[in-house]
């Protein structure tokens, strides 16, 4: 348990850090903080489902590609310039899309969003365990606890401001980070957390490691169980965005408490290509649910808070998994998967649309039910090449701070 003066030590940090802190809620906001809106945007821009699905596509498709060079980028301009430069590009894209009357000119403009947002979250964990009092435990405290609040917090606040207009959760992205821009400016000075030069090669020649390879195909296949429930719902759900926002905060809270609390019990009891296969599996009857049911809204919350729980131990595992397989530095490792990932996560939401027009919105749930139990097999079949990632043990706190945050970022 911990003591008072533990606690003290914790909340006592250099205003730098705060400012750190602040940015990240905000910068892990941008996960949800869409989804409430899709339907307002569809219907007041005249766009489809598809179109409107895109705002995720493009958002995802550039942060994967973008996680291929933010280890060479800040490895040359430094931590403080890469998150400064990450925070100026989501204001100037969050706002130029709340300004934006046509769906291709958002989608676009998301696409701006998630080269920032790439930028930033690639860098802000080592740069608060640089400037933080306490050691590193205190700094990943802080960050993990920055991150469950932003993904907890971006749909509702999303679904807040949605209800006023599908602008204003732009608007208000833009707003709180350029107060968190501002503030980095101000407080942090000088680089932190040291340069660690990164080939531009690396992230592509790393892809080579047969482990590192399946593990980031089984994740693509699995990232289109995750946004087809994440993206695709609101449409068949049918709230509004007050009704959208209140649901997808219980995902968020249900995934920040299984990635941060339950993932690390998991991993230390039993292996983690069984804690993954097994979660998976679960993942697939949640979703083949999904498709039962999908007519029923009270039942798809439930489809949806569930998968929150079991997405948020997956997300943490991956990764964990990721940084062990190989001898690469996690860096480069982390930046290699989440790229290949992310192709599956921007594929989803606009396949889910268009299977949905062809036999209804029960299609796109089972497709997911079926990728996902396809990336269990891959794990079970693999687990000869993931031999390494079995052992047993606590991980120290920044590899599992570093998988929490990389596997959220999705």
């Amino acid at each position: 348990m911990s003591s008072p003066s533990d606690f003290r030590s914790l909340i006592h940090q250099p205003k730098a850090v705060w400012a750190v802190a602040f940015a990240s809620v905000v910068a892990f906001m941008g996960i949800g903080l869409v989804d409430p809106i899709l339907p307002a945007i569809s219907a007041d821009l005249n766009a489809t489902p598809t179109q409107a699905e895109l705002l995720f596509t493009s958002y995802l498709l550039v942060t994967g590609i973008a996680m291929l060079f933010t280890s060479w980028v800040s490895g040359r301009i430094g931590p403080r310039a890469t998150l400064l430069v990450g925070l100026a590009l989501v204001v100037i894209f969050a706002t130029l899309a709340g300004s934006s009357d046509t769906v291709g000119t958002i989608i676009g403009l998301r696409a701006g969003w998630g080269l920032g947002n790439a930028l930033f979250i690639s860098t802000a964990l080592a740069t608060i365990v640089g400037a933080a009092s306490g050691g590193a435990a205190n700094a990943i405290i802080l960050y993990e606890a920055a991150l469950g609040l932003g993904i907890a917090i971006g749909p509702l606040l999303g679904g807040a401001l949605g209800s006023v207009s599908w602008r204003a959760p732009f608007f208000g992205t833009a707003a709180l980070m350029a107060i968190a821009f501002v503030a980095l400016a101000v407080l942090l000075r000088g680089d932190s957390a040291p340069r660690v030069k990164v080939p531009f090669s690396a992230p592509f020649r790393a892809l080579g490691h047969p482990g590192l390879r399946l593990l980031a195909f089984a994740a693509l296949l699995y990232n289109i169980g995750f946004f087809t429930l994440l993206a695709y719902s609101p449409f068949p759900l049918g709230f509004d965005e007050i009704g959208l926002g209140l649901t997808f905060f219980g995902w968020g809270v249900a995934l920040a408490i299984t990635s941060v609390l339950v993932a690390p019990q998991l991993t230390s009891r039993l292996p983690r290509t069984l804690v993954l296969s097994a979660t998976l599996a679960l993942l697939a009857i949640d979703l083949a649910v999904g498709s039962l049911v999908v007519g029923t809204p009270a039942a798809l919350v439930v489809v949806i808070v569930v998968g929150g729980l079991l997405l948020g131990v997956l997300n943490t595992v991956l990764t964990e998994s990721v940084m062990e397989v190989t001898e690469l530095p996690r860096s480069v490792a982390s930046s290699s998967y989440s790229s290949v990932r992310f192709l599956g996560g921007a594929a989803a939401p606009p396949l889910a649309a268009w299977l949905a027009g062809i036999a209804g919105d029960w299609l796109p749930y089972a497709v997911a039910a079926v990728a996902v139990l396809a990336a269990s097999v891959i794990i079970l079949a693999g687990r000869p090449l993931l031999a390494k990632v079995d052992g047993m043990g606590a991980e120290p706190a920044d590899v599992e701070a570093e998988a929490i945050s990389v596997g959220d970022a999705a």
